[in-house]
């Protein structure tokens, strides 16, 4: 496993280093089944919608409880860069962290089972997926060579075998798959059945749709990028705030020298939305995707950008420059992501990333 003793990480899987961020609108019932692994964890709950609903959690977790007055209170006039009634208002969670390690699932997810029948712990692949490099800049044709059983293949340079920090883990689902609302109407009852045992690295300069559902990431490297946009009510889109994060945090970790994963862990989606309210949150966004993708393939970041924050700083300045002439709402959002990054910076004063080493 290229050097890497990970033993220890099934059994106590770094509990004091990672948050988990659930949105939510509902009681949190179904941390129950989650129970055996996310116990031991600290929550940051962001509940959205309506302030006084009452929002219902098992006993025995360790949490912290936001709505929209306590965003209002944190941030004050930059509360405005926090979506409402959209799962892109997870990000505030991320933003009053002080993990290393963030972990985001939703609230219609549960603990799947692999092809033995064992319950998947989430937690502790996502942590190996973090904790073991990636390797961006040359595929491995047995994918991840940091898992247990496999290693680098013959022809793979040894001068690349270190691998970079990884930044990212994003991990799938089965049964309702994550499809937009069109491809729902087509095929409404199709389920996603197939668990493929894999990891690998996304390599660099290549763009992936990122879903919030189960993902992981490492805060320190890239908070300030895992920005959800500003959607929801008042917004003229939504269900595309992972999609924007995904996008920018990837161009981020391209410049920075970090790494991205998917695959492994699988979690059990369990709930199919409805397909025509996606289709009115969607329907601009599945037109401006064909613009939005090709405006982060061929973002040129400055050798100034060194960081996270002055990543995501320069993106939201070609924002304004470029995705204005598709939609006056890219100017807000543009603006949206400065408003955001000012708020980071003032929950969270910078440090210098002494890990980037270029594109």
């Amino acid at each position: 496993m290229a050097g890497y003793n990970l033993k220890g990480i099934e059994a106590a899987p770094l509990k004091d280093d990672v948050d988990i961020v659930i949105p939510t609108i509902r009681s949190l019932d179904f941390l129950e089944q989650w129970r055996p692994f996310l116990q031991h964890y600290h929550l940051i709950i962001v509940q959205d919608g309506d302030p006084s609903i009452k929002i219902k959690v098992p006993e025995g977790y360790d949490y912290e409880l936001y709505n929209r007055n306590d965003i209002n209170r944190i941030l004050g006039p930059r509360a405005n860069c926090i979506s409402y009634k959209d799962g892109g208002c997870r990000c505030f969670g991320f933003m009053v962290s002080k993990k290393k390690y963030i972990y985001t699932i939703d609230d219609d997810c549960f603990v799947a089972k692999d092809p033995s029948g064992k319950e998947i712990n989430v937690i502790a692949q996502h942590i190996r997926n973090l904790e073991t490099p990636s390797t961006p800049h040359y595929f491995n044709t047995l994918y991840d060579p940091f898992r247990e059983g496999t290693d680098f293949v013959r022809g793979y340079p040894f001068s690349l075998r270190e691998g970079v920090q990884t930044a990212i883990s994003h991990g799938l689902w089965l049964n309702i798959p994550d499809y937009d609302a069109p491809t729902q109407l087509v095929k409404p009852r199709e389920r996603n059945t197939r668990y493929v045992d894999a990891v690998m690295t996304i390599p660099k300069g290549v763009l992936y749709p990122m879903c919030g559902m189960n993902l992981a990431f490492n805060r320190e490297l890239v908070g300030p990028a895992m920005y959800f946009g500003l959607m929801g009510e008042g917004q003229p889109i939504s269900r595309y705030d992972d999609m924007w994060a995904g996008w920018a945090a990837k161009v981020v970790c391209d410049q920075l020298g970090f790494g991205v994963k998917t695959g492994l862990p699988y979690l059990w989606h369990s709930k199919a939305s409805n397909p025509f309210v996606n289709l009115k949150k969607e329907h601009k966004g599945l037109h401006w995707q064909e613009d939005m993708v090709p405006f982060f393939q061929n973002l040129c970041l400055s050798k100034e950008s060194d960081t996270a924050a002055k990543c995501y700083m320069e993106i939201s300045k070609m924002t304004k420059e470029k995705l204005t002439k598709v939609d006056p709402y890219f100017e807000k959002l543009a603006d949206a992501m400065v408003t955001w990054i000012e708020a980071w910076e003032e929950l969270n004063p910078p440090v210098k990333n002494e890990a980037f080493v270029g594109a």
